[in-house]
């Protein structure tokens, strides 16, 4: 575990545009996802209040990266295509097919399929690049949006690698959530689309409670999911502490905030498939490093034990949605954060109930 107590005093600037609130609306499926509390679990930590933001079928789709996938290549096309970010869906699509626009980006699962359903929603060609290690089940949910799925033998900074060369080769439009000098612009606007989320999170729990979230903890892969919750969290008048969890698997987070800058990682095999990445975003970095009260690196038999809990309480989640509830009872077991009585906790739960192989 790695903690930063000069985060509960940093403060960002993050005024949120209400386009991406209105944009997301405006999208087929579009409906506020579930704040579940968890009563019970907050009587025996002696915790006020934990609540998971369920993100298991936010526009039907089983994870929260529609939510980034949309505004980022919404803005990313309508840019190519000359047009206004004022457009709609329709005109965008008949415009983006008229100038030959082509979608590219790689994935371990929820971003391609978001990346590919908003190809579909376009009506234009979307090809999704993949690691060796992604069973078929994922790549024909994929392939069920109207995208090409293309494996490559390596991990997934490899995947970055080839589609990076492909839209170099092509003119295809790169569109992904992690960054690095020279691609910055794409990935800021997958942060500002998660932005919808956290919206709904404080009126869901100014409804519940009238109280502000005290604690906000999220997976990291790349860490873009992440940068949204610190800049959201950090903004406010009254802060709240932000904690991170990774797989033991892929903690670049954790090793580069111990390191003091980016430090890549090899990454191996885990249950917790899309937040196996190497390499932070570097446009998350500088807000992770200040913002980011506590990072928990965490093994795949305790995200399968708190996914089957989840389960149990009306939450069904996948081993990265369960993810954050492993990092909560680390940190209460070892009185980190000030959880007591007065607390608010929220897990975001970022990813639905999916097949994978039980950890033994």
């Amino acid at each position: 575990m790695y903690l930063n107590p000069s985060a509960r005093t940093w403060t960002c600037k993050n005024p949120i545009d209400p386009k991406v609130l209105d944009f997301h609306r405006s999208l087929p499926e579009y409906a506020v996802t579930p704040l579940t509390p968890l009563c019970e679990l907050a009587k025996e930590l002696g915790i006020g209040h934990v609540f998971v933001k369920d993100e298991s079928n936010r526009f039907g789709l089983p994870a929260f990266k529609i939510l980034g996938a949309s505004w980022a290549v919404y803005c990313a096309v309508c840019a190519k295509a000359g047009l206004p970010s004022t457009v709609s869906i329709e005109e965008l699509g008949q415009t983006a097919k008229a100038k030959g626009i082509r979608l590219v980006t790689c994935s371990e699962g929820n971003w391609g399929r978001s990346v590919a359903r908003m190809g579909k929603y376009l009506g234009i060609d979307t090809t999704i690049y993949v690691p060796r290690y992604m069973d078929e089940a994922t790549q024909v949910k994929i392939r069920s949006e109207g995208a090409i799925v293309e494996v490559v033998k390596g991990e997934y900074d490899d995947c970055i690698v080839v589609t990076r060369e492909e839209a170099d080769r092509t003119g295809a439009l790169l569109v992904m959530d992690t960054s690095w000098e020279g691609y910055e612009k794409i990935p800021g606007w997958v942060t500002e689309g998660y932005s919808t989320m956290l919206m709904e999170v404080d009126q869901q729990v100014a409804e519940a409670v009238s109280e502000p979230v005290t604690l906000a903890i999220a997976s990291v892969g790349v860490g873009s999911w992440a940068h949204s919750v610190v800049a959201h969290f950090k903004s406010k008048e009254l802060t709240a502490y932000v904690a991170t969890v990774e797989s033991t698997a892929a903690p670049c987070l954790n090793t580069s905030l111990n390191a003091g800058q980016i430090v890549p990682v090899e990454t191996g095999e885990t249950i917790m498939n899309g937040m196996n990445c190497g390499t932070v975003s570097s446009i998350a970095w500088s807000f992770l490093r200040d913002g980011v009260d506590a990072s928990v690196v965490i093994p795949d038999i305790d995200a399968h034990e708190a996914l089957l809990y989840l389960n149990n309480h009306g939450v069904s989640a996948g081993p990265c949605g369960a993810a954050p509830l492993v990092a909560l009872l680390e940190l209460k077991e070892k009185s980190h954060l000030d959880l007591g009585p007065n607390s608010i906790v929220v897990l975001f739960c970022t990813e639905g109930a999916r097949e994978y192989a039980i950890p033994y």
